[in-house]
């Protein structure tokens, strides 16, 4: 069994597979770029383990190399209480490194969720892509 995990910081795609103990559990990350914002599409599950340790790989490398990430998880199913908590310390990474993080493509499971947990607070949301990039200008 295993997670598959496709990561892009530039125009080339690299991929990278781990282990994972579920068939269920599975994350793609697709990372690109678009003027000075960096763009991470997330299709699948932010949960314990694996997915969570690449996620926040992949964003770590990403604050670092970008004034602004842009989170697009309209692919994500999912998101354990270790997802949330994940996304909170990516959030806290992002502001320590002046990197602003913005998420898009919110699902209505998924935002519900936020809302419950008052997230909402916490995180900018935009719709789309376009409506977060557009707030750069």
């Amino acid at each position: 069994m295993q997670t598959e995990l496709i990561l892009s910081l530039e125009p080339t795609l690299r991929t990278g597979v781990v282990d994972a103990k579920e068939d269920s559990l599975s994350l793609v990350l697709e990372a690109g770029k678009l003027g000075e914002a960096a763009i991470l599409r997330c299709k699948g599950r932010i949960v314990f383990r694996d997915e969570v340790i690449e996620l926040s790989r992949v964003v770590g490398d990403a604050i670092q190399n970008a004034r602004v990430l842009i989170l697009d998880l309209q692919g994500v199913s999912a998101i354990d209480s270790a997802g949330l908590g994940e996304l909170v310390a990516l959030h806290m990474w992002a502001q320590a490194n002046c990197c602003n993080l913005k998420m898009v493509g919110l699902s209505s499971r998924i935002r519900r969720l936020l809302e419950l947990t008052n997230l909402t607070s916490v995180f900018e949301i935009y719709a789309t892509e376009a409506d977060a990039i557009a707030e750069l200008a």
